[in-house]
């Protein structure tokens, strides 16, 4: 009965912990690494840095939230220079971070009201 009570143990504790934390090069705070956006320098020889949406391409990666406030601290600091060997040149990820913010910022358009019909307003 006891070894039943320790599996399951085991697996809350799988489920809720172990996922990776990495720091965000403008703040640094940690943060859940699917909170993060990761860059990466452009593997063509430019200055270039890039976001790598897939967490896939070959190099060493630098970690930063998604937010102008991050962004704007990561630039003053001069941490992306630092973080990925001289990479500088900052448009792609200031492109994809004032798109992101531009889709929560964008207010919706209201839906039309459905109005009862006369007689049935109680």
């Amino acid at each position: 009965m006891r070894t039943g009570r320790k599996i399951l143990v085991v697996a809350e504790v799988q489920h809720l912990g172990n996922q990776p934390e990495r720091t965000c090069i403008g703040c640094r705070k940690k943060g859940l690494r699917s909170e993060l956006l990761r860059l990466v320098a452009d593997a063509s020889g430019t200055s270039a840095v890039v976001v790598d949406e897939r967490r896939r391409m070959a190099g060493r990666g630098a970690w930063l939230h998604p937010s102008e406030k991050c962004l704007a601290l990561a630039v003053k600091r001069r941490a992306f220079g630092r973080a990925l060997n001289g990479a500088s040149g900052t448009a792609d990820v200031e492109r994809r971070i004032l798109a992101g913010t531009q889709a929560v910022d964008t207010p919706v358009a209201a839906a039309t009201t459905v109005q009862p019909e006369s007689g049935s307003e109680n």
